[in-house]
């Protein structure tokens, strides 16, 4: 069964970095976009960065040259790297990765559990 654990979340001053990682375990075949998502209370949960199995990467403008989103295939692993953070990206963090697991006909989505990433003023 195909699982996704994210790491990397905590408490940060304003201007500081964090750097999540959501590593897939399981049998896996192949693994095709990965993403982050955030949802902050009160609001729906929104797109954060992907980046295809080919490293083309995609990012929202309120993260454009602070997060930079990469991944290591060997290790089945995402990363965000999270600079100058701001108290407005407060939220839970989601992986989202397309995997083509064992037992499946192809592709499916599987979420991580989530991690608490809070920036103070």
């Amino acid at each position: 069964q195909v699982q996704l654990a994210e790491s990397g979340g905590g408490l940060v001053q304003a201007g500081g970095s964090l750097r999540l990682s959501c590593a897939a375990s399981g049998s896996i075949f192949n693994i095709n976009t990965m993403g982050w998502y955030r949802q902050a209370p009160g609001k729906q949960r929104e797109l954060v960065a992907t980046i295809t199995s080919g490293s083309n990467t995609l990012y929202a403008d309120s993260v454009k040259g602070r997060f930079t989103i990469s991944r290591d295939n060997a290790k089945s692993t995402g990363y965000l790297q999270m600079n100058s953070l701001k108290p407005e990206d407060t939220a839970v963090y989601y992986c989202l990765a397309r995997i083509w697991g064992s037992g499946s006909r192809g592709f499916l989505d599987y979420w991580g559990q989530g991690t608490q990433v809070t920036v103070s003023s």
